[in-house]
């Protein structure tokens, strides 16, 4: 599989899995009250952080025998899929946080780094990222699909998520996304059998 494949898959899959996450919601609460320049700052740079730790994590796990990578992502995106599909929706994860006390940009921006940074630790994307890398060996690829497919959700929350909802239902999105996951990990559990 070439780069540009690998990083066009990662980002679907991140995508998808972003879209229903707490990380998300934060984004679009953000953006209804502070300029939506300062806040993408905020959170585009902690994607980044995120990114660059799962990419990280990822590079250790492909340290592993073939096989193994290949059963251990298998069951990694089996469990990203079984988060998704039984998340409830009243979970009250506190991922808004403080507010800044004014609106200047290091403030706005900074808050948004926090809120990103501290919600997206161990988080769902986080790991399917470092799946991706052990799996490809690729990690330019996978961090800059990973990174582009968040920023994108970001950015698609801070401006108009509300929008998006009104015409994808939530619920939709999360299957799709689970969908995607019990088909990598079936065919990595397939690639983990048979060698």
């Amino acid at each position: 599989m070439n780069s540009l494949s690998i990083a066009a898959l990662t980002f679907g899959i991140v995508f998808l899995s972003e879209l229903p996450d707490k990380t998300a919601l934060a984004s679009l609460v953000l953006g209804t009250k502070y300029r939506a320049g300062y806040v993408f700052a905020g959170i585009a740079a902690a994607f980044a952080v995120q990114v660059a730790l799962a990419l990280v994590a990822g590079s250790l796990l492909a340290l592993l025998p073939q096989r193994w990578v290949e059963g251990v992502t298998g069951a990694l995106f089996l469990l990203g899929a079984g988060m998704l599909l039984w998340h409830r929706e009243d979970e009250d994860d506190g991922a808004e946080g403080k507010e800044p006390r004014n609106s200047s940009f290091w403030r706005v921006a900074g808050t948004g780094f926090v809120i990103v940074a501290v919600a997206e630790f161990g988080d769902l994307t986080q790991i399917m990222t470092a799946n991706l890398a052990a799996k490809y060996a690729d990690p330019l690829a996978v961090g800059l699909g990973s990174w582009l497919a968040l920023c994108a959700v970001g950015g698609i929350a801070v401006v108009g998520g509300q929008k998006l909802l009104r015409h994808v239902p939530m619920k939709v999105i999360v299957r799709v996304a689970a969908l995607a996951m019990i088909a990598l990990a079936g065919f990595s559990l397939f690639k983990a059998v048979t060698g």
